[in-house]
């Protein structure tokens, strides 16, 4: 292996630029809340969602694409679902419990450790950049700016497919934006029948443009990058669905 595809620098380098690679590995990544505000129905819908949404992302990107999935639980303690990345097909989702603050700072600098040929990322025929997927009903309880600061110092951050899903009254859609780079890749869910339909359209939506493997202005794409394609279908589709989105009532 080329010792310049191992080792790629973080100063602006594109991860996706090594040639001679496979294009047929994708790791999805969820960034999930599980602080003591989502305790009860939150929590349980959650987890009902997800273990329905695995399978579908499994059958993504046809036979020559491997989906690869991450989770990573943030509250007292951050914490991988597995320790390593676990292919769609055989993962089995451990049901979460809530408890303790918010430590989504600490979550964004495990992420960014984590974000590294050197570690989640070492598949030397992996070359799709990751998706990236962060669920909350609030806002940090610790300093997020250093480790936001550090995941866009990274560049397999930079190349990612990033959305966000704000859930209940309390979520910080703007701090959302901050992390995914645009007001246009975060969504917002008030009730679970909210929660249900974005989480499964967004989590579907963005593996399906992550597992594309043109480049910038091939086939119809005009330049646009998949995070602009992402944030078009996604305002495109929540608003074909505000008409059943019933905001006047939540959890």
């Amino acid at each position: 292996m080329n010792e310049n595809v191992m080792n790629f620098n973080y100063n602006g380098d594109n991860p996706l630029d090594s040639t001679g690679v496979p294009r047929k590995n994708l790791v999805v990544f969820f960034l999930i809340d599980t602080s003591a505000s989502m305790k009860g129905k939150k929590m349980g819908e959650l987890n009902t969602i997800m273990e329905e949404l695995i399978p579908e992302i499994s059958h993504i990107g046809g036979a020559d694409t491997d989906i690869k999935i991450a989770v990573l639980t943030f509250s007292d303690d951050i914490q991988w679902m597995y320790s390593i990345p676990m292919s769609a097909e055989s993962f089995e989702w451990n049901r979460l419990n809530a408890s303790g603050v918010t430590n989504m700072g600490k979550a964004f600098e495990e992420l960014a450790s984590k974000l590294s040929m050197s570690s989640f990322l070492d598949n030397p025929s992996m070359s799709l950049a990751p998706v990236i997927f962060l669920m909350t009903d609030g806002f940090p309880s610790d300093e997020y700016k250093k480790g936001l600061a550090m995941l866009k110092s990274n560049s397999w951050f930079n190349y990612a497919v990033k959305t966000a899903l704000g859930m209940g009254e309390d979520a910080d859609d703007k701090m959302l934006a901050e992390f995914t780079g645009s007001p246009d890749t975060v969504v917002h869910a008030y009730t679970g029948n909210q929660l249900a339909k974005l989480i499964k359209t967004v989590a579907v939506t963005a593996s399906q443009i992550g597992s594309e493997t043109y480049s910038d202005g091939i086939n119809g794409i005009s330049g646009k990058s998949k995070q602009e394609l992402l944030g078009e279908q996604l305002q495109k589709l929540t608003a074909e669905e505000d008409d059943d989105f019933t905001f006047s009532t939540g959890w």
